[in-house]
Order: structure tokens, then C-alpha cells, then sequence
């Protein structure tokens, strides 16, 4: 009788389990490792209305306990990405989340319009933390003003349910979250990565050429645990939670912290096999504990 499901925004997942944008490839690059079958959703990486070259390289760098990447969404752009990566989907049954980015609204715009008629796509999951052009280069998910702006202008377009993904590099992540809301979000993605830094000091040198890159990985997941039961606490949408999840018993914590979904992102680095070991854990888990639905623990602590 054990019910693994999730209903993300109408959308029905077979488990919990998907994977964080730009770190499972379009799923194509890891269907060696993993049956895609089993996972709740696969999440795409990062797609732009033209094809993005990246930052210069260096553009990655291990970290105590995780790693910052400086990738800057190296993508085909949409074209590319219907005609090789949703082509490859097609073939798995299992939901489709694509992630899209742009440096202007109408960037997104572009995107979101693309893939209005692709029937494959179950789920749009927005990155607002691309640098808005228009506006010095400050992220669109750190000001409330644009992300709410951003927000309705993407439900005008949008086919699909639209999920934002939220920045954690912000004073109160709760504001966020209702901005996004009020625009008409569906649901909720956090945590991005966190900004950091590293210096090589033989070089004297910053590790990364861009200086600056995102932290991933378990050092970040108190602070995205914390952020998803915050936002969880204050708005009612659903919320896919992410954020150094590496085995069952993280996942879990962010099932009772008030997510409904979680993602798998750097754990796929170190562990192709990370997404399977978790769902199966889960399941386990539920087992041990005589838990029929996960909703009864979704949002448990007080």
C-alpha cells in the first residue's frame, strides 16, 4: 500500500526524485548510470533563447565539502535543445522539467513561447538568478520588484505550470518567496547556490576566473533546509527543495522540512548512482516506519 507519488502543480511524479538543473545534463549524458524511468522527473539543464558560450575557464573548484562552479549556463540554446534533448526524452516515461534562463524578460520570453507546444514538457522551473542586463546586471531573484515583475510576465506566456527558482543570496528569503507567489508562481525551487569564493594562495590568484562561482554540495544543505522550511512556513505552493541532498535520509529531511519534491545535484558528480540510491532509500525508509504516503511526513516539525 505504500504510496511513493507527489503531485508537483497538477503534475503527478512517481516519486519524489528529480535531479538540479545543470547537473545531470539534459539526462542523456547519464542514462548509462541511471534507468530515467525511475526518476520522479528529469530537470533539464539550463536553456536560453540562443546558444551561451559560458565563463572562461577555470570554471570549476572543489571546496571543503562541496564545490563552486562558475559555469555561466553554457547551453545550445532552445533550437538545439528541442530537436536533440526533448527528442531523447520522448523515449522515457517520466516528467520533464526544463529549466530557463535569459539575461532580459524577453530572453525568457523567447524560451517559455518555444516550448508552449512541446507536449513533453510537464513543468517549467525558472532561474532567476541570470544577471538582468537591463538593470546593471543585478539577478532578477534578488529584488523583489523584478522577480514579481518577471513572475507575471512568464504566466502570460506559459503553457505549462512555472516554477521559480529562488536565490539564496538574499536577507529574507520569505519575502522572495511571496513575491513569486503574488506574480502567480505555481510552485517553488530552492535553494540556487550560494555565492563564494576561493584564492589559490601559491598563485596569489583567485581559483576561478570569474572570481566569484556558486557553492554546492552538503556544506550548503543547514542553510537550504532552514530556507525551504521558512518558505514552506510561508506560502502554500509546492516546493521542490534542494541543496547538498547525497543520500535518503537528506531527502527526508527536506520532506519534513515541507517539501514536496526534492533534486539531486552535486551528489551526481561524486555518485552517478545517487538518484536511484535515494529513491530506493526513501522507499526503505518507508517501509521501516510503516508510512503509507509521504504526506504524512511532509512538514512534520513544528
Amino acid at each position: 500500500m505504500m504510496d511513493t507519488s507527489v503531485n508537483i502543480c497538477g503534475i503527478e511524479m512517481k516519486n519524489p526524485v528529480t535531479v538540479a538543473s545543470g547537473t545531470f545534463g539534459s539526462g542523456m549524458e547519464y542514462s548509462e548510470f541511471v534507468n530515467l524511468e525511475r526518476l520522479g522527473a528529469v530537470t533539464t539543464k539550463g536553456v536560453a533563447s540562443h546558444p551561451w558560450e559560458g565563463n572562461p575557464t577555470v570554471r570549476v573548484a572543489e571546496t571543503a565539502s562541496g564545490m563552486l562552479n562558475a559555469i555561466g549556463l553554457q547551453n545550445p540554446g532552445i533550437d538545439t535543445f528541442i530537436e536533440r534533448d526533448l527528442k531523447f526524452l520522448a523515449d522515457f516515461d517520466t516528467k520533464v522539467i526544463v529549466n530557463v534562463c535569459g539575461h532580459s524578460v524577453n530572453e525568457y520570453l523567447e524560451v517559455v513561447d518555444r516550448l508552449s507546444d512541446q507536449k513533453g514538457v510537464s513543468l517549467l522551473e525558472i532561474n532567476v538568478s541570470c544577471p538582468n542586463v537591463k538593470e546593471g546586471g543585478i539577478a532578477f531573484g534578488v529584488d523583489p520588484k523584478a522577480l514579481n515583475d518577471i513572475t507575471k510576465e512568464i504566466k502570460k506566456h506559459a503553457a505549462q505550470p512555472v516554477i521559480m527558482k529562488l536565490s539564496p543570496n538574499v536577507t529574507d528569503i520569505t519575502e522572495m518567496a511571496r513575491a513569486a507567489v503574488d506574480g502567480g508562481a505555481d510552485g517553488l525551487s530552492l535553494i540556487n547556490t550560494i555565492t563564494g569564493m576561493k584564492i589559490d594562495i601559491e598563485r596569489r590568484k583567485f581559483t576561478l576566473a570569474n572570481k566569484t562561482g556558486g557553492l554546492s554540495g552538503p556544506a550548503v544543505k543547514p542553510v537550504a533546509v532552514r530556507m525551504v522550511y521558512q518558505v514552506a512556513k510561508a506560502v502554500s505552493v509546492p516546493i521542490i527543495g534542494m541543496g547538498g541532498i547525497s543520500c535518503a535520509e537528506d531527502a527526508i529531511e527536506f520532506i519534513m522540512a515541507g517539501a514536496t519534491a526534492v533534486s539531486v545535484g552535486t551528489a551526481n558528480f561524486n555518485n552517478p548512482y545517487a538518484t536511484i540510491e535515494i529513491i530506493d532509500g526513501i522507499e526503505d525508509y518507508m517501509k521501516r516506519h510503516g508510512i503509507e504516503s509521504l504526506e504524512e511526513i511532509r512538514g512534520c516539525v513544528e
